[in-house]
């Protein structure tokens, strides 16, 4: 458990080490659920493993942890995840001058996940199924409603 903070902890303690929670950078979330970049800049629907590894390749120390986001409504483990980032040395230099800040941890992420191996197969999936889904999603759900009125 994290405790309380104190002015004498050091950057290199996990405690001060900043949290990325998934929807911090979820392109369908709003900024009321939690996003904090601008949305023609984010990622749709990025996991915690997407965005650990390509936190790995920057050389920053990091740290998951099975942590669900206060904003989010659905329990699913999916939606598990927060990675913890340390930003800073101890003298209170950054630990990568690429990495100042959070923003910028951020938009790093949301400029590399789409280039990722993973993503990759899944848009060449995701955008054949969203073509044939989205027609089909309202036939599906209007169908749905007779199937409960009729039973």
């Amino acid at each position: 458990m994290a405790s309380e903070w104190t002015p004498d902890k050091k950057h290199s303690d996990r405690e001060r080490w900043i949290c990325i929670y998934p929807a911090y950078i979820n392109s369908k979330k709003t900024l009321f659920q939690g996003r904090r970049i601008a949305k023609d800049k984010c990622v749709d629907n990025p996991t915690h493993q997407e965005i650990k590894d390509v936190l790995a390749t920057t050389g920053l120390k990091m740290g998951v942890e099975n942590k669900l986001y206060p904003r989010e409504r659905s329990k699913e483990l999916v939606y598990r995840g927060r990675i913890r980032v340390q930003l800073k040395n101890d003298d209170g230099s950054p630990v990568n001058n690429d990495f100042p800040s959070r923003d910028s941890v951020l938009l790093y992420l949301c400029n590399m996940i789409p280039k990722l191996k993973s993503r990759a197969s899944k848009q060449g999936g995701s955008d054949q199924s969203t073509q044939s889904g989205g027609g089909s999603s309202s036939q599906s759900s209007g169908s749905k409603k007779k199937g409960k009125g009729r039973r």
